[in-house]
């Protein structure tokens, strides 16, 4: 977890793979917002680090934004980034009902602040 906390209150570029509309590649469900990565930002599970854009309800090829949080899986080793336009803020509450549509298979929690290595 310490990895993906280090980006919560930073800015990211997230590469937007499956833009808002489109259905998963394997699994088939529609995505209701944008998702994406962090480009050369390598996760613990070996794929880039997947990030969820909030608060951008058309499709973009990418988007510059502030990660807010992070959601980390406890069954599973893919943290994923929650990224937001500067002016937008989502509570815990928010976050859960808007990736619930992916999130719903694995358990979790989120991360709001960064953890640093002693």
């Amino acid at each position: 977890m310490e990895y993906s906390t280090q980006f919560i209150g930073q800015d990211v570029i997230v590469t937007i793979d499956r833009p808002i509309g489109s259905r998963h590649p394997k699994h088939g469900h529609m995505y209701p917002l944008n998702y994406g990565y962090i480009k050369g930002m390598q996760a613990p599970d070996g794929e880039d680090l997947g990030a969820y854009l909030l608060g951008v309800y058309e499709p973009v090829g990418e988007f510059k934004g502030r990660c807010i949080a992070v959601i980390h899986r406890t069954d599973d080793d893919d943290d994923k980034l929650i990224v937001v336009p500067e002016e937008k803020s989502y509570s815990d509450d928010q976050i859960r009902a808007l990736t619930e549509f992916q999130e719903q298979f694995f358990t979790s929690e989120i991360v709001r602040h960064r953890t640093l290595r002693q």
